[in-house]
């Protein structure tokens, strides 16, 4: 529920896609809060981003990864779940695409998903796009 990132809106989204698509799963990876850094470290991080810093440059501060999560557990549970069928990837996240593929998960497409962009976390998501993700010009 923080307005400072997309994940709030990103989740509904997607579960608004699944049903007018007729179809999907989310996979919830419950570690993976705050890029893997946990909950009360990235409140921490917050301090630091009001002060001038970045995300990223927040969590380095702190001597934590910039992203510690790894995607590849998700694999196994995709491919229970569809048989090794390839999925389309709701993401804006070249890392989770990389760590599906590497763990044996085929991936037909990757379909950005862009929501809940406010003042309030337009310099994340930009941040976001500096390393990578895949989103449009803010």
């Amino acid at each position: 529920g923080s307005q400072r990132c997309e994940c709030g809106p990103q989740l509904d989204t997607a579960f608004e896609r699944i049903v007018s698509e007729g179809g999907g799963a989310v996979v919830y990876m419950s570690s993976h809060e705050g890029r893997g850094i946990g909950l009360w470290a990235k409140a921490i991080t917050y301090l630091l981003q009001d002060d001038g810093q970045d995300t990223y440059q927040a969590n380095v501060s702190l001597g934590l990864p910039e992203d510690s999560r790894d995607f590849r557990e998700a694999a196994v549970v995709l491919r229970h779940l569809l048989a090794d069928k390839p999925l389309r990837l709701l993401s804006n996240n070249p890392l989770k695409h990389d760590h599906l593929v590497e763990a044996g998960q085929q991936v037909s497409e990757i379909v950005p998903l862009l929501a809940g962009v406010t003042d309030h976390n337009v310099r994340y998501l930009r941040s976001k796009r500096s390393k990578g993700h895949l989103l449009p010009s803010l």
